[in-house]
């Protein structure tokens, strides 16, 4: 692989890698404040049930209140917040169900994405695999809940990349995002953080090997484990 290519891939892994609805400063000043807000939700600093104040918001971010609104009618379009009569914006609660739902719906898309993984994935895309994977080490140990997650959705964005499917690719990214706040509510401890890691190396030994089954019942491991993780702390 050319050095071209091998900065290009680590320029993409990256802008993936960073904050779930992060945005360059170049966007809008609406999409400035829907990242940031959606960033905070999903790191839990506003905590579903928490009433959100425009203007407190709109001073915190430095930010117009026009654009501040427009982000939160986005995020309630997403789910991620909720207009209650005469009281104002609340981040939505936590639904044992939704995510059970959404696990059940990643669980079958999931393990035809890694199949399709196996059998179309480049040296480039498992070279990029193997960069994100070399990155999670040093986020470990220092316990970096939010890059972790971040790099997450990295690595299942970039066997998706691989499966060569961008309407699956596109399926998958959405419950992904919507899964983001409970993967940080459930991995809490660094036992569930080395864990995560131990599962996606698994995964990425099924693709390199082009082991179909393996690969398959790694992924299947990893999903069922995120199950069990909500399931005990929700």
């Amino acid at each position: 692989m050319t050095a071209l290519r091998r900065r290009q891939m680590t320029a993409a892994n990256q802008r993936v890698m960073q904050p779930a609805g992060s945005t360059p400063s170049q966007l809008s000043l609406r999409d400035r404040a829907y990242a940031e807000i959606k960033r905070r939700i999903n790191r839990m600093d506003y905590r579903p049930g928490a009433y959100l104040n425009e203007a407190q918001i709109s001073r915190m971010l430095k930010i117009g209140r026009t654009p501040v609104h427009q982000a939160l009618d986005r995020l309630m379009l997403e789910g991620l917040v909720q207009v209650i009569p005469r009281k104002g914006v609340i981040v939505q609660s936590i639904s044992l169900d939704q995510i059970m739902q959404i696990i059940d719906v990643r669980l079958v898309n999931e393990l035809y994405c890694v199949e399709l993984a196996v059998e179309r994935a480049t040296a480039q895309d498992i070279a990029g695999m193997r960069e994100l994977l070399e990155s999670a080490g040093p986020l470990i140990h220092a316990r970096d809940r939010e890059r972790l997650m971040n790099l997450d959705r990295a690595y299942h964005h970039s066997i998706s990349q691989a499966a060569r499917n961008p309407v699956l690719s596109d399926t998958l990214a959405t419950l992904h995002d919507r899964s983001l706040r409970f993967w940080f509510i459930s991995l809490s401890n660094d036992l569930q953080l080395r864990r995560v890691d131990e599962e996606h190396r698994a995964i990425f030994d099924g693709i390199v090997r082009r082991d179909l089954p393996g690969a398959v019942a790694a992924m299947r491991a990893h999903i069922e484990s995120f199950r069990k993780n909500i399931m005990r702390t929700i």
